[in-house]
């Protein structure tokens, strides 16, 4: 029995499940909303809180920590410009997880990640 295990393996590789929560996240900030699984969108929170929680300094060392795991400079860019500075007076807790509805294809359960304006 595994114990304290630090995050979910979402059934991928290594390398497939980096891929994945990196672009998730860039979507995310690009759209600021998505939707997805549960188990997804949890994972992600993760990322996007620590991300967004880099970007609230605002300096050139935050700037290139995002644009490392981010795929987009455009994002980074929306990140640290508009996003990091609306949310600077919050102690954490960036994201909401809304459980939207079961996906009829393999009954998943989805849910909207969202930025907490």
């Amino acid at each position: 029995m595994p114990h304290q295990i630090a995050y979910k393996r979402l059934s991928r590789t290594d390398g497939h499940r980096k891929a994945l929560l990196r672009n998730l996240a860039t979507s995310f900030f690009k759209h600021e909303k998505i939707e997805t699984t549960t188990t997804k969108a949890k994972q992600v929170s993760r990322v996007v809180e620590r991300l967004i929680t880099t970007a609230s300094s605002g300096d050139l060392h935050a700037r290139r920590l995002c644009a490392e795991y981010l795929t987009e400079p455009a994002v980074v860019k929306k990140l640290i410009e508009q996003i990091a500075p609306a949310l600077k007076g919050r102690a954490g807790g960036y994201t909401r997880i809304v459980k939207t509805r079961v996906r009829s294809g393999d009954a998943a359960e989805l849910s909207i990640l969202e930025l907490v304006k």
